[in-house]
């Protein structure tokens, strides 16, 4: 059976429509989950040890994700309508703040260039919470987040248990503190819908990578900062976890 071109196209315009509607659906946090190429090859000695791709990928992805998840804290602490709300986006904004310190600190250092830029699917993350009001911005912002916080965080510590450079891991530590804390906070809301996020993140939608991949900055475009927050007291090294529904 042969089609003519403007069958194909249809076709084509029909699936690019399809992977835009599903990826907000199933939110998949930069393609961690199946990295291509080989992760494992060395692309760089360096003092602190090898260097992999994996290694690598990780510290843009944790640069990544502070480029969106610091201004939709920022969001959530002006337009959440809960105590429980406003405390989630200032450890999301505290945490994101300290990772993205250490990730500028150690990107030099391993020769490693950082984004300015979340991924496409990162921003449209941003855009599908900004739409909401009131409670349906709660459960957004909730749920989106929930889902991406529980996906990266098996990748953490596989980049913990198997890396070799000593910078990478003291990464995988913060990360894995952070992104705890952030889990923890998110779900004192008491609007994770865990059957949902339990199935979003285990069946994540599979995407072109463009989709996912932070662009690269422009030749002698600055660094950007995520400002350090000192005004808010919030510990997100070391979570509270919530009480269970039998003890609450």
């Amino acid at each position: 059976m042969r089609l003519s071109r403007s069958r194909i196209g249809v076709v084509v315009l029909f699936a690019t429509m399809t992977l835009t509607l599903t990826a907000l659906a199933f939110p998949a946090v930069l393609g961690l989950d199946k990295p291509d190429g080989n992760q494992n090859r060395v692309i760089a000695s360096t003092k602190f040890g090898p260097l992999t791709e994996a290694d690598r990928d990780f510290v843009v992805k944790v640069r990544a994700a502070g480029l969106w998840e610091y201004p939709l804290g920022e969001m959530v602490m002006e337009r959440g309508t809960t105590k429980e709300m406003k405390t989630a986006g200032e450890h999301l904004v505290v945490g994101h703040a300290g990772l993205d310190a250490m990730c500028r600190e150690i990107s030099p250092e391993l020769g490693i260039t950082l984004p300015n830029r979340a991924s496409p699917q990162q921003e449209g993350f941003v855009a599908t919470v900004d739409a909401k009001t009131g409670g349906e911005f709660d459960s957004s912002a909730v749920n989106i987040m929930r889902v991406t916080h529980g996906q990266i965080f098996p990748a953490i510590a596989k980049i913990r248990a198997t890396t070799k450079n000593t910078l990478v891991r003291q990464l995988a530590d913060l990360a894995n503190d952070t992104v705890l804390d952030h889990i923890t906070v998110l779900e004192k809301t008491g609007l994770v819908e865990y059957d949902k996020v339990t199935f979003q993140q285990t069946g994540p939608a599979k995407l072109p990578r463009e989709k996912v991949t932070p662009p690269p900055p422009q030749p002698g475009e600055r660094v950007l900062v995520l400002k350090p927050r000192p005004d808010l007291d919030e510990n997100t090294a070391s979570p509270t976890p919530a009480p269970s529904p039998a003890t609450g």
